[in-house]
């Protein structure tokens, strides 16, 4: 028989990875070419993941639901979407990872405490243009790309 305290502990060695790691399954086509619905990823927990920055993609709490988009701009920032280009403090941003965009114009949008997210399939995304900024504690878990 297997001492308690073995057991335990090769259960806790066995589930750790969990701790830090989980599986995610991309629902929609807002994030797509890069990911495509059905797509399983895996994201790294948020209090192991590091600071956030611009252009990380994330697990992010919303009044949409739990979504996964891309971190456009942090606290203290003004959005703005000009002809389907991002201006982030009347800065252009250059978004290689956007196949298509839209020709629509929005904003300005002020992040505030908060983070600005979008998706990369921007015809397809309910993002902050629709619900505003989101705040850092929102931020579950960031994706590996």
């Amino acid at each position: 028989m297997i001492p308690p305290r073995l057991l335990a502990a090769a259960l806790a060695l066995g589930l750790s990875p969990l701790a830090f790691v989980h599986s995610v399954r991309i629902s929609g086509r807002s994030m797509e070419p890069l990911l495509r619905d059905g797509s399983v990823r895996l994201a790294l927990r948020a209090w192991c993941a590091g600071r956030p920055r611009p252009g990380q993609i994330w697990l992010a709490a919303t009044p949409s639901g739990t979504v996964v988009k891309r971190l456009a701009a942090g606290p203290g920032r003004q959005v703005e979407i000009r002809d389907g280009e991002v201006w982030i403090d009347g800065a252009f941003q250059a978004e290689p990872y956007v196949a298509r965009t839209e020709r629509a114009s929005g904003g300005p949008w002020a992040t505030g405490s908060g983070w600005f997210l979008l998706g990369d399939n921007r015809e397809e995304s309910q993002d902050s243009r629709t619900w505003g900024p989101v705040d850092g504690a929102a931020l579950e878990a960031r994706l590996f790309e």
